[in-house]
């Protein structure tokens, strides 16, 4: 074992970096048909900002509902499918069906409660968001299909399919959705009407899609018949579940509540939504690489536990750290400069130009939380996943009051205010945590040269561009950037991962290392 040790450490570490790679890759892939999407949402002439409103409002309730009724599944094939694995044949492995008949009784009962809070919801979003209530029950299909694709996301990123769940996700997702706005815009689809109960299929669109190719490639088994390892960890996974259940609904609310609360108290809720959407929109491009570590490294992250592997958990953790700032900073940076610009070059409604405020608070928020590093999967994956949800609650505590009161008295600046607060918070404690815990800690030394980096190259593009405007402008700021900030990066050997990246772009240039 102590022979084999390091090549399996270097062997997961390479995994890691090639599925993060690969996934960010995928990832982008699907934002810059998200970018297509928004760009035909917010352009004047095609959909009012009430109806892009809408479509997010959408997707945020539909997120909420699938925490609901997934009832901790995902968690659950997290922690112990290498047990799982490890124990059980494939036929005899019933992991998988019972994650999708307690999801399944989850939405039915979701659909009991969503019933009877009909009139809630009418009198909460009735006045400032009249379309909600004409289509709250298309929602329903919408979260039953992110429902069941979370279940087998889940278990496809256990398989270390990590970049094919991703692509379903981020990258059909949206083409479903631009195959729509295209039959829409050539009068296929002859009013909004139509169009919106189309969009509330498209989470079972891909829920189907990755469904079948599990079933294709039979790497999904299904059976009744309990199992050895259920039985035997039955009661761990029951309380599991309890715990991260709570853990899941409040991180997932606090993801949301804005987006509610902004559509339910604020007038012309639906509008002021879209315009708050176009901002989250472009600081959820900056949070790519963070979706592509965490689905490549939270597989890894759950054997280190088993096999008690700090040396991995701990290099895990400051890299994912150090990748994510790198990206972060970078990617925060060209769009916060060319944001104004690229709404009056592109045709953009100018109302949206009152996203940019928000875009740059929101900004920071994922600077700070990808910068982190993967603290939240190390401790959902640990025994001490109990504390992921003493850190939601106190997430939610500070972050619900303080939306809701400073939506009221500033508006749609109020939450991203409120988000910045809380999600500094919320890291700072899961910090804290994982060092005083098991001396685990996320920064370095080159976390800070990153940011003073990241600073300097921002500064010197402003003041060379600031009297550029138009695509001129936009090209010049942005490509002047990346070369700096690159060089820079690669030059002062910020990330351990960068080398090796460079170093196998130059192998396959046939360029000497």
């Amino acid at each position: 074992y102590l022979l084999l040790a390091p090549t399996t450490y270097l062997y997961r570490m390479s995994s890691i970096r090639r599925q993060s790679i690969i996934s960010s890759i995928v990832i982008y892939i699907g934002f810059a048909v998200g970018l297509l999407n928004t760009y035909f949402f917010t352009r004047e002439g095609t959909f009012t900002e009430a109806e892009y409103g809408l479509t997010t409002i959408f997707i945020a309730i539909a997120t909420l509902m699938a925490s609901f009724a997934a009832l901790a599944m995902p968690a659950y094939i997290f922690k112990f499918h290498p047990y799982y694995n490890d124990n059980l044949p494939p036929e005899k492995n019933d992991m998988i069906s019972w994650a999708l008949i307690v999801s399944l009784i989850g939405f039915v009962l979701l659909i009991i409660a969503g019933w009877s809070m009909k009139n809630l919801v009418i009198q909460k979003f009735g006045t400032n968001a009249p379309k909600l209530v004409n289509y709250y029950y298309w929602i329903f299909p919408m979260g039953f299909g992110l429902t069941i694709y979370t279940v087998l996301e889940a278990y496809t990123w256990s398989l270390h399919k990590s970049v094919l769940a991703n692509f379903f996700r981020e990258v059909q997702w949206r083409l479903l959705t631009t195959l729509l706005i295209v039959l829409y815009v050539t009068n296929v689809i002859k009013d909004y009407d139509l169009f919106i109960k189309f969009f509330a299929f498209t989470y079972p669109g891909i829920a189907i899609s990755l469904f079948i190719y599990l079933i294709a490639t039979r790497k999904i088994h299904f059976t009744l018949k309990p199992s050895k390892v259920s039985r035997r960890f039955l009661k761990k996974i029951v309380t599991l579940c309890s715990f991260v259940y709570g853990g899941t609904l409040i991180f997932t609310l606090s993801q949301v509540f804005d987006t509610i609360v902004i559509a339910s108290i604020l007038e012309n809720g639906s509008a002021k939504a879209g315009i708050y959407a176009l901002a989250t929109i472009m600081t959820s491009i900056i949070q790519a690489p963070q979706r592509g570590i965490i689905s490549a490294s939270i597989s890894h992250l759950s054997k280190a536990w088993k096999d008690k592997n700090m040396d991995l958990l701990q290099k895990v953790y400051q890299r994912s750290s150090i990748n994510q700032l790198v990206f972060a900073c970078a990617i925060f940076l060209l769009i916060w400069m060319n944001f104004a610009d690229g709404i009056k070059t592109f045709g953009v409604k100018p109302a949206y130009l009152e996203a940019s405020s928000i875009f740059f608070i929101l900004g920071i928020t994922k600077i700070i939380d990808m910068g982190t590093g993967v603290n939240a999967q190390i401790i959902a994956t640990s025994t001490f996943w109990r504390f992921e949800l003493l850190s939601g609650v106190i997430l939610l505590g500070v972050m619900l009051p303080l939306t809701y009161f400073l939506t009221k008295e500033y508006g749609l600046i109020g939450p991203a205010i409120a988000t910045v607060v809380s999600i500094t918070i919320y890291n700072i404690i899961r910090i804290v945590f994982l060092w005083r815990k098991f001396k685990l800690f996320p920064f370095t030394i080159q976390s800070l040269y990153t940011l003073l980096l990241a600073a300097a190259c921002y500064c010197i593009c402003y003041f060379a561009f600031r009297d550029v405007h138009g695509f001129a402008g936009i090209i010049g700021r942005s490509a002047s950037f990346v070369i700096l900030y690159g060089l820079g990066v690669v030059y002062m050997k910020i990330s351990p991962d960068i080398t090796p990246v460079v170093q196998t772009i130059k192998k396959r240039m046939g360029l000497k290392s």
